[in-house]
């Protein structure tokens, strides 16, 4: 539960700080500019808000491991939500408004997450889990954001490193193995998920692994 909070403030955090220019930069996700992946933390906000407040009385049917959906197809961004968060960042058009709205909703969000019940159930894209599970699911989400915010944007901070770490263990756990010990946590993180490719000498270490990336999340 704090790892949800510091995550996801921290990500909130460096939108807040980011220069006008910035959200007209590229960011990690194929086919979106940084505003536009503002808009989609919007949605996710919103998403996080529904879920708290959507009870299951039915025994758990996923965890934070097996919440995720998973293929071998990383996202391009031509799939017609995403080009729904396009329209809808574009639409925003003064970017000190779209700050505004994921630290209005971002917040309550936050908010949210600190005052719910970690062993309740909720309900979410038809499965049942408890809510301890979703938001560590959730640190995973905002890690790997946070990574596409300033994948262009240098001088932006990055993500926790309590973040990184357990986002590791995470897509460690998914996979069902461990990446090489000479991965930093970013690195196996972006390689994992096909947001960077490996080099080489990368995909002779990664070994049998190298054949089953990226590991594309949904």
């Amino acid at each position: 539960m704090d790892l949800f909070s510091h995550s996801w403030a921290a990500l909130r955090t460096a939108v807040a700080n980011l220069a006008d220019k910035d959200f007209e930069q590229p960011s990690g996700c194929a086919g979106w500019l940084v505003r536009d992946l503002v808009c989609h933390l919007i949605i996710d906000a919103q998403d996080v808000l529904i879920t708290l407040v959507t009870p299951a009385d039915t025994p758990p049917t996923v965890d934070a491991t097996t919440y995720w959906h998973v293929t071998n197809k990383p996202p391009t961004g031509e799939d017609p939500l995403a080009a729904l968060t396009v329209r809808l960042a574009a639409a925003y058009e003064d970017p000190s408004l779209l700050k505004f709205h994921l630290d209005d909703v971002g917040s309550a969000a936050g908010r949210a997450a600190e005052l719910a019940d970690p062993e309740a159930r909720v309900s979410t894209q038809d499965q049942v889990l408890t809510i301890a599970d979703y938001l560590t699911a959730y640190v995973l989400e905002w890690t790997l954001h946070h990574l596409d915010l300033t994948a262009h944007l240098p001088a932006a901070p990055g993500p926790p490193p309590e973040g990184l770490a357990h986002s590791r263990a995470a897509l460690e756990q998914i996979a069902d193995t461990a990446f090489p010990a000479s991965f930093s946590d970013k690195d196996a993180l972006l390689i994992g998920t096909g947001r960077r490719a490996a080099t080489g000498a990368e995909r002779a270490e990664l070994g049998a692994l190298a054949m089953e990336l990226p590991l594309a999340l949904g």
